[in-house]
C-alpha cells in the first residue's frame, strides 16, 4: 500500500478519499468540500492484496482492472463516478502527467507499443470494428439517443436534453458542409445511419455509408427500407480504402480515431481522390488539445483496439502533404464531457439488463470506460475537432455566416424526441 499512499498523498487536495485496504487498515487523504455535487468523502473498499500495487504501477489500466475484477469497491451513496473525478480533478492541479508517472524506458515502450497498435490493415481494422461495434443492439438502445448517436452531442445550453443536444449536433455538421439538393454524400464510418438519413431527409442527398462493423450496416439498411429511402440512402460493409466513384461531399464523423496514425497518409490521398473538384470534406473526430500523444493501455485492451486520439497538427500536416486546404477549424471544447455523463447516468439506470445482457464485469468496464472518457473532456486536453476541407478555397462562402445561419434553420425545423426521458419517468 506505500506505493498508493505515496501517490494519494501528492494527488489529493481538495474533496476527500477514504481508503480501506484488505486488511482492514484506513488512509485518509485531502479534505472535505461540501460544495461537491455528493458532499462527504468518497470512501473505498481494496478487496484483494494484489490491488494497491496493480493500481499504483499502472494507474490507468490498473485502477480499470482493479475496478472491474471487484479489487475496488466504491461505497453508497458514491460510485466510480464520483472517484474517478475526484481523483482527477486533483491531478490536474499537478498537470496530466501526474497520472502518467513513469521512467524513460517504459514510456517509450508505451509509445512505441500504441503505435503498433494503431496499424490498421484492412483485416484488423474490420476485427477492430467488431470489437467495438457488434455489440449486442439493446445495449445501445439503453444508454444512446433515439437515434444512436454515439458521437459528442452539441451543448448550446448544459440543461437540454441528450436528445436535443444530438440533434443539434446533426445541424451544426450539416451546416459546416454547405450542402445543395440533390447532392452526392459519402459518409466513412456511418454508424447507425443517423446523420446519412438526416442529409437525405433535409436535403434529398444520395448517401452511401460505408463502416466495417456488420451488425451496424444490417442495422442501417434495416432504417433506410423502413423509412422507403433505401434507393437514396446505401449503406455497405467496406473498407473507405475500397470505395471509388466521384462525391461532392465526403462525412467522417468519430472515424478518424479508429484510422490510426500510420494510416493517415492513405485517409487524406484516396479521400481527396474521391471529391470532386468543387467538393467539401468535413471531419468531426475527437482530438488532443496539445501535441500528439498515445492511446492509453486500459482504453486499447478493452474498448477501443487500434484507436488513437490525434492532435491538431497531425491532421492539418498528412491533409496538407495529400493537397487539401483547411478552411475551417473549431474546437469543441467541454460537449463531450456532458455527452458522457448522459450516458453514464443511463448506462447506471439500466444496471440490471446490461448484467443480464453480459456481466458484473462487463457493466462495471463499461461504467470506468464512460466516466474515464468523462473525465478526459472535462479535467484533461481532450476536445473534438471539427475540421473542413476542400481543394478550392472557393468551394464555400467568404465568411462563416452560412454555417450559423444554416444550423439555425435546420434546428427550427425539427423537434427532439424524448423516449428516453420518458422512460426514466417510469
Amino acid at each position: 500500500m506505500w506505493l498508493l499512499d505515496k501517490f494519494l498523498k501528492q494527488i489529493i487536495r481538495t474533496g476527500q478519499l477514504i481508503v480501506t485496504d484488505y486488511d482492514g487498515k484506513i488512509y485518509t487523504y485531502g479534505t472535505p468540500d461540501e460544495s461537491a455535487e455528493k458532499p462527504g468523502p468518497v470512501h473505498i473498499r481494496l478487496t484483494s492484496p494484489k490491488a494497491s500495487t496493480h493500481i499504483a504501477r499502472y494507474p490507468q489500466l490498473g485502477a480499470g482492472e482493479a475496478y472491474m475484477w471487484g479489487w475496488l469497491v466504491v461505497e453508497e451513496p458514491h460510485d466510480i463516478r464520483d472517484m474517478v473525478l475526484l481523483v482527477t480533478m486533483n491531478a490536474k492541479r499537478l498537470g496530466e502527467a501526474s497520472l502518467k508517472a513513469k521512467g524513460p524506458v517504459r514510456k517509450a515502450l508505451q509509445k512505441l507499443v500504441a503505435r503498433i497498435d494503431s496499424i490498421n490493415l484492412k483485416a484488423k481494422a474490420r476485427k477492430n470494428a467488431e470489437h467495438t461495434y457488434n455489440l449486442t443492439r439493446r445495449l445501445y438502445e439503453l444508454f444512446l439517443d433515439e437515434d444512436r448517436q454515439y458521437t459528442m452531442g452539441y451543448y448550446r445550453d448544459t440543461d437540454i436534453s441528450l436528445e436535443q443536444a444530438q440533434l443539434d449536433k446533426k445541424a451544426h455538421l450539416a451546416a459546416k458542409m454547405y450542402l445543395k439538393p440533390g447532392t452526392k454524400v459519402l459518409d466513412i464510418g456511418c454508424g447507425w445511419g443517423g446523420f446519412a438519413m438526416y442529409l437525405n431527409k433535409h436535403y434529398g442527398c444520395e448517401v452511401l455509408g460505408v463502416a466495417l462493423a456488420e451488425d451496424q450496416i444490417a442495422f442501417c439498411r434495416e432504417r433506410a427500407e423502413a423509412e422507403g429511402v433505401a434507393d437514396k440512402v446505401k449503406f455497405e460493409l467496406m473498407d473507405y480504402r475500397d470505395v471509388e466513384g466521384e462525391f461532392d461531399r465526403i462525412s467522417s464523423v468519430g472515424l478518424l480515431e479508429h484510422v490510426g496514425t500510420p494510416h493517415y497518409p492513405q485517409f487524406f490521398e484516396h479521400t481527396h481522390k474521391l471529391l470532386k473538384p468543387d467538393g467539401v470534406m468535413f471531419s468531426h473526430c475527437c482530438g488532443r488539445a496539445g501535441p500528439p500523444g498515445h492511446t492509453d493501455a486500459w482504453t486499447r485492451k478493452y474498448i477501443f483496439p487500434g484507436g488513437y486520439i490525434p492532435a491538431l497538427s497531425e491532421l492539418v500536416v498528412q491533409s496538407e502533404k495529400a493537397g487539401w486546404q483547411v478552411m475551417d477549424v473549431e474546437a469543441m471544447r467541454f460537449h463531450y464531457s456532458h455527452t458522457l455523463e448522459e450516458w453514464y447516468n443511463r448506462t447506471v439506470m439500466h444496471r440490471e439488463e446490461i448484467v443480464d445482457l453480459y456481466d458484473e464485469q462487463f457493466f462495471r468496464m463499461w461504467q470506468f470506460y464512460l466516466v474515464g472518457a468523462e473525465q478526459s473532456f472535462r479535467h484533461g486536453t481532450m476536445v473534438n475537432w471539427q475540421i473542413v476541407y476542400v481543394k478550392d478555397r472557393a468551394a464555400i462562402p467568404m465568411t462563416r455566416d452560412f454555417m450559423v445561419e444554416e444550423s439555425a434553420r435546420l434546428r427550427g425545423m425539427d423537434e427532439a424526441p424524448a423516449w428516453h426521458l420518458a422512460e426514466a419517468a417510469e
